[in-house]
């Protein structure tokens, strides 16, 4: 894939550029990472921008501002603005026996994304490349066209004059090189050991990982909806906000990972995972877990867990 440069700055474009026709005056927001003790430093306001709407399942914003269909400057600020936040991976851990719900417990590993010190953060914004398959403009993966060296810059530009009736461009965050199935090795393991007589399920959500432009409604949504119906949408989705985990996928020489390592991961939250499953947790295992296991050492002397058999 052809890349781009890393951004360098966070901007909040929709606070100083107005819609296409909008003059209502839009007060400017200061600029910067905000600061709240044990998150990591972002600009959190990049995750409900003005004039987007979140999805249900919170894994995609959306907004059919007619200026960022319009103005290929502006949609370009938003991406790059956009790709200064990370995505928030999880880890989904569910028992069941039969249609009964033993645990169903959930971590979240988005600050494993963002070191503490910002200069050695390694996001970056990666354009599909010659011959990969993808969404170029088109209701369905093609390989071409191909910009060349023209990036990000000229697929916006090719988006925005594009004259499609119903038409999206898409920036997907990503998580790279993270060794999801060592991860949940160790935690299938970890339950095998209790005896737990159930199914278990681990799955790695993602959420707010999509941002999405959509062209305004020409006259309104039932019309559009009919419109794509019979013409087809067409789809811009060629370019990624990648956050890597670490340097390299695990195994490979000089790896070196942004925040701690899985295997360190694995150490510090193993007992809280154990405990929550333990007690028949529904819901987030949190720093409070952690803390309660460094302090208190809940979760370590855990005797064989046995419910009984599968049902």
């Amino acid at each position: 894939m052809a890349t781009t440069s890393p951004p360098q700055l966070l901007m909040h474009i929709a606070s100083r550029i107005h819609p296409i026709g909008d003059t209502t005056p839009r007060s400017p927001l200061p600029k910067g990472p905000q600061k709240y003790p044990g998150l990591p430093s972002l600009d959190y306001r990049l995750y409900s921008p003005p004039l987007f709407e979140l999805s249900s399942d919170t894994t995609t914003i959306k907004s059919s501002a007619p200026y960022l269909s319009a103005n290929a400057t502006a949609l370009v600020d938003l991406i790059r603005a956009q790709s200064t936040v990370p995505p928030k991976p999880q880890i989904h851990i569910v028992g069941k026996r039969g249609h009964r719900v033993d645990f169903d417990i959930k971590l979240n590993l988005m600050s494993l994304l963002v070191p503490e010190d910002p200069r050695k953060r390694m996001d970056y914004i990666v354009c599909v490349g010659e011959g990969e398959m993808a969404l170029r403009g088109s209701h369905k993966p093609s390989l071409g066209p191909h910009v060349g060296d023209g990036g990000l810059e000229e697929w916006v530009r090719r988006f925005v004059e594009d004259q499609g009736t119903v038409k999206s461009f898409m920036l997907e965050r990503v998580v790279a090189n993270l060794n999801v199935n060592w991860i949940e090795g160790q935690i299938r393991s970890m339950v095998a050991s209790t005896n737990y007589k159930g199914v278990v399920t681990v799955t790695f959500p993602v959420t707010h990982a999509k941002v999405i432009v959509h062209s305004p409604d020409r006259v309104n949504k039932f019309f559009t909806s009919v419109t794509t119906l019979f013409s087809g949408k067409k789809k811009y989705e060629v370019a990624k906000a990648v956050w890597p985990f670490a340097t390299h996928n695990s195994g490979e020489v000089d790896r070196r990972c942004i925040v701690q390592s899985e295997e360190t991961w694995w150490r510090e939250w193993r007992d809280s995972i154990k405990y929550a499953i333990a007690t028949k947790r529904q819901g987030w295992v949190t720093n409070e877990d952690k803390l309660e296991a460094i302090m208190e050492g809940r979760g370590k002397q855990l005797a064989v867990i046995d419910w009984g058999p599968e049902q």
